[in-house]
């Protein structure tokens, strides 16, 4: 194994901190902690930025003004947004973060990941350059180290909105330093009292670890640490198909390593459409994926100086020799160490803070946003959530997280997003639906751009133009949904949008042609005999 693939230092520690809960296993940085510290291994001159914005050295915590209107616990997006908005009210906020301002989403979640997967498909389209009408270079080499550079770049770049410095100007007391509640109305922030009115706990999630034998003896990555490589592996296993698997293990094969990915269940992404679940599967395969689904790994160990992995599927074994394994099942709510139950509380371990419909906790100062409470747990929703709260909390709202419209978006190649209700849960809640489905390969900007795989599907109750939730399938899918849900929002029905004009041509006009479709099947046999009689008088 390379030993050069991850190093540990505490480049982003807090004043006279060592870079605790890590340790290096197999030049693996495993994560002891069940919330580690987030530490960046290099010292160039990005993370060097990106620390002094989200986890400033010099920085010193303010003298507590309490009771604050609001005091957040948590950084990540969920607790900036709540912070923010709250403070432009005019109220007095406190916002507390034990490890880095802008949590999962900035430094090791949604935005790092993206730079990856774009460069990964520029490789990917370089390959297959014939079929854009140019000639495929003769010696595609992969430059990995200058990828992740450029994701640092980015990611230090963005960090800038989140700064210590910016919170600062916004009139929030920030604290850094690990909260916990000694009472229903105060927490400690590493010895220092705060007191408050009402609360937001907004501590996110953390990767979920499978529990299989030998694994922490042979060390892993998550979405916290592989973002730390500075070269690629010669070889990879993904544990787990969710969005996070699938997107990893497809941009991670486009860079040339040798992935696989092993699965539990029969079929990618669960709750997605089977038919968009299978078309990700497809196109997996496609980038040379090796894909075990319905299998599961039952033991880890090293050998040799490498890993080892034993699968089990409908009874039949067999073992994968790897260089490095990631893992990808899933996220579990942050809320060990908090010392709920002496704010009264209630949580569970799987699905983390309990809420209302109002976000409010079963203490009634103190409401939760973000992964530590929601099933769905996206930035989007994070946000939105945050905005709830504020609302709720300091203006005495009645807003209710179910009236959200709420879509997301898996960003493999094509993507898959989605907004609303499936056909088999308005089955369930025994609403008659109707489906409108355009297949990419019928429109024209889909077509001259090489990008046919995929569809547009739209559900309407029966009878009605009213949309209850869509499904697109495209390898812009998550710009397309958009406008879907704004109809959603607005009341918009599908006849209405079969009226709007789009620019063309588009890979948009899907979601026209499937609103045509609907207006095509409301006109009644009757009338268009009267028009054809008009017509041919």
């Amino acid at each position: 194994m390379a030993a050069a693939t991850h190093t540990s230092a505490g480049a982003c520690a807090a004043p006279g901190s060592a870079a605790v809960g890590y340790s290096r296993m197999t030049a693996v940085v495993t994560p002891l902690d069940p919330h580690p510290a987030f530490f960046h291994p290099h010292e160039g001159a990005h993370d060097r930025d990106l620390c002094h914005n989200v986890r400033p050295s010099a920085w010193r915590n303010p003298h507590p003004r309490g009771p604050y209107h609001l005091l957040v616990i948590g950084a990540g997006m969920a607790g900036l947004v709540a912070a923010r908005a709250a403070a432009a009210l005019g109220a007095k906020v406190a916002l507390v973060e034990r490890d880095l301002l802008g949590g999962n989403f900035l430094n090791y979640g949604c935005l790092p990941s993206k730079p990856l997967i774009r460069t990964s498909r520029v490789y990917a389209e370089m390959r297959e350059a014939e079929r854009y009408g140019a000639q495929r270079p003769d010696d595609i080499k992969v430059d990995f180290p200058m990828a992740m550079e450029r994701m640092r770049r980015l990611r230090a770049r963005l960090s800038r909105t989140e700064s210590a410095a910016s919170l600062s100007a916004d009139g929030i007391d920030l604290f850094f330093g690990a909260a916990r509640f000694v009472s229903g109305d105060a927490v400690d922030v590493d010895g220092v009292r705060l007191r408050f009115n009402r609360a937001m706990i907004a501590t996110g999630s953390r990767s979920r670890l499978p529990t299989i034998p030998g694994l922490a003896d042979a060390g892993y990555l998550t979405n916290e640490t592989v973002f730390d490589l500075t070269e690629p592996p010669a070889s990879l296993l993904v544990i787990g198909g969710g969005p996070i698997g699938c997107e990893m293990a497809q941009a991670f094969s486009r860079f040339g390593v040798r992935t696989t990915i092993v699965h539990a269940v029969p079929l990618f992404l669960p709750k997605e459409e089977r038919d968009a679940a299978q078309m990700v599967s497809d196109s997996l395969a496609r980038d040379g994926v090796g894909i075990h689904l319905n299998t599961q790994a039952v033991n880890v160990r090293v050998e040799a100086g490498k890993i080892y992995v034993d699968t089990i599927s409908d009874g039949v074994t067999a073992t994968l020799e790897v260089d490095r394994i990631l893992t990808g099942i899933g996220r579990s709510p942050t809320v060990d160490g908090l010392n709920l139950e002496a704010a009264g509380v209630a949580y569970d371990r799987e699905a983390g803070v309990r809420v209302d419909d109002f976000l409010r906790t079963t203490n009634r100062r103190i409401y939760a946003a973000g992964d530590v409470c929601l099933e769905h747990k996206f930035t989007n929703t994070a946000a939105a959530s945050a905005r709830i709260v504020v609302r709720n909390a300091l203006l005495l709202g009645r807003k209710r997280f179910s009236a959200l419209t709420i879509p997301w978006c898996t960003y493999t190649d094509p993507e898959i997003a989605h907004v609303g209700i499936y056909v088999r849960q308005a089955r369930e809640r025994g609403i008659p639906v109707k489906t409108f489905t355009v297949p990419m390969h019928t429109v024209d900007r889909a077509i001259v751009d090489g990008e046919e795989d995929g569809f547009a599907k739209i559900h309407v109750r029966e009878g009605t133009g009213k949309i209850l939730g869509a499904t697109v399938v495209a390898r812009h899918a998550g710009e397309m949904i958009n406008g879907i849900t704004l109809a959603m929002v607005a009341g918009v029905d599908l006849g209405a949008m079969a009226r709007v004009i789009h620019a063309y041509p588009t890979q948009a006009d899907a979601i026209k042609m499937a609103a045509d479709a609907y207006a095509r099947s409301r006109r009644s046999p009757f009338i268009g005999a009267v028009i054809r009689r008009w017509i041919n008088r």
